[in-house]
């Protein structure tokens, strides 16, 4: 039977193994979700388990299929890097050349002077540093100066923190706005992104209304393909970020990944409008993987994987579902909270699709597309 409707599932930072080349990025020994598991005594996904993930990788707790209710394999990066723009681009068949700029001393003068003067603002911070971390560090500065919180991680961005009652929302995503336009050249990095919070100091926390400003794909992706011809695209969370919003139909944003599976699994039960349904659960990246909580992501992927067994319900006899991920983020290399360099799982699923295919190494995520 011949698919007419397809659902991505991208499970945000859920990597299965170095790549090859992972010592080179500083990712050697990294494998999120099987390091994961033996650091949390097991997983429960049975359902994850049924369609073929333990089939993919030696997961404890999640054991291999005898009879896989869907096909599996994993996939390797072929663009440099780790970063998650270039990883969804590559599922959307662009496979980028150079990897994008980072910073990890933080912005030269010229670029942070440029941005000042552009925002009638000035920054504190300029440094590699985690999202939490530092609003509990320079928290109390910016909400006695209004100076921004500027700062950058092992990945391609540049991140403004600013409190929501010092700083609006849409005023803050107008500042990375304008972030965005001056990031170009050799300061293009992949992503400009607005980090809100609220609270007071020792309880600052960040709030769900992040923005990220990617971007735009060197050239098409499936996305632009799929709505050229017709066919409506439907993003969920922060798929129309990533895809600088070009050949999407139709967005919803979402706060977590409860939501993200919510939506989802509203949208294949009524939606009859879309061709491409494409999610992205990135509480695993952000909220437990660079904090390094391996407690909460394992709960997170046990409470993802119950939000999996109702969506196999509603999912129609022609729809073809492909659960995958963008790169790895191993909650249990302690010396560091980055991204890391990994083989990604892919599985595919469908009433009317063959099962229990052993896919092998993909030498792309392009092959999604």
């Amino acid at each position: 039977m011949k698919s007419t409707r397809t659902i991505i599932l991208i499970l945000d930072a859920c990597g299965v193994g170095e790549l090859p080349d992972a010592a080179q990025y500083g990712d050697a020994g990294s494998a999120t979700l099987p390091n994961l598991a033996r650091a949390v005594g097991g997983l429960r996904m049975p359902h994850s388990q049924r369609l073929g993930l333990g089939n993919i990788a030696t997961i404890l707790g999640v054991d291999p299929a005898e009879r896989p209710a869907g096909s599996f394999g994993r996939m390797a990066e072929a663009s440099p890097g780790k970063d998650s723009t270039a990883g969804h681009w590559e599922i959307g068949g662009v496979v980028i050349d150079e990897p994008f700029p980072m910073f990890p001393h933080g912005f030269p003068k010229e670029l942070v002077a440029r941005f000042e003067a552009a925002v009638g603002v000035k920054t504190i911070g300029n440094i590699a540093a985690s999202g939490t971390e530092i609003i509990e560090k320079l928290g109390a500065e910016h909400l006695k100066t209004g100076a921004l919180i500027l700062y950058t991680s092992a990945d391609s961005v540049f991140q403004v923190a600013a409190h929501e009652s010092v700083y609006p929302i849409e005023r803050q995503y107008k500042i990375c706005k304008k972030a965005r336009e001056l990031c170009v050249g050799p300061y293009n990095v992949g992503r400009v992104i607005a980090r809100p919070f609220v609270g007071e100091p020792g309880g600052f926390v960040r709030t769900p209304r992040r923005k990220d400003f990617s971007r735009l794909p060197p050239s098409d992706t499936l996305l632009d393909v799929l709505t050229a011809r017709g066919d409506k695209v439907l993003s969920i969370c922060m798929i129309y970020d990533l895809f600088a919003g070009r050949g999407i139909t139709t967005a919803i944003k979402t706060a977590n990944n409860a939501e993200v599976m919510e939506q989802t699994i509203e949208a294949v039960s009524t939606d009859t409008e879309h061709a491409l349904i494409f999610a992205n659960l990135v509480d695993f990246d952000q909220l437990w993987g660079h904090r390094n909580d391996e407690g909460n992501f394992a709960k997170a992927l046990e409470a993802y994987d119950r939000y999996l067994g109702e969506l196999l319900e509603v999912v129609r006899d022609d729809d073809m579902l492909l659960i995958t991920a963008d790169h790895g983020c191993d909650p249990t290399i302690k010396s560091s909270t980055d991204h890391s360099r990994e083989y990604v799982p892919l599985i595919v699923y469908g009433r009317g699709l063959r099962s229990g295919i052993d896919l092998g190494i993909r030498a792309t995520f392009a092959d999604v597309a």
